[in-house]
């Protein structure tokens, strides 16, 4: 197993679409900071079977510092979610095959 690097996604995602990485660049960071958007704003983004992303609610909580004992408040906040789809997890699992990437 390897780690990919965000240049090499560049790379893969332009050889697979078919163009060239400097198209493929732009759309994935365009992905990024569209996503980012609008869960921010508080839109869930679903790509089906693949992943959503949403932004949750924590609320405020008392916590202990493990060090001291001591309580601690938490304040409420949000939180970024990601759930993955069901095909991604089949195909993860092998029950579905896997799209065959570009050379």
């Amino acid at each position: 197993m390897a780690n990919i690097t965000k240049a090499e996604l560049v790379d893969q995602v332009a050889a697979q679409a078919g163009t060239d990485k400097t198209t493929a660049a732009a759309v994935l960071k365009g992905f990024e900071e569209t996503v980012l958007a609008l869960v921010t704003k508080g839109d869930k983004v679903v790509l089906t079977g693949f992943i959503s992303f949403e932004q949750i609610a924590k609320k405020a909580t008392t916590a202990r510092n493990p060090r001291t004992g001591e309580e601690v408040k938490v304040k409420a906040k949000k939180a970024p979610k990601a759930t993955l789809g069901a095909t991604f997890k089949k195909t993860v699992n092998k029950e579905i095959p896997a799209p065959k990437l570009a050379k």
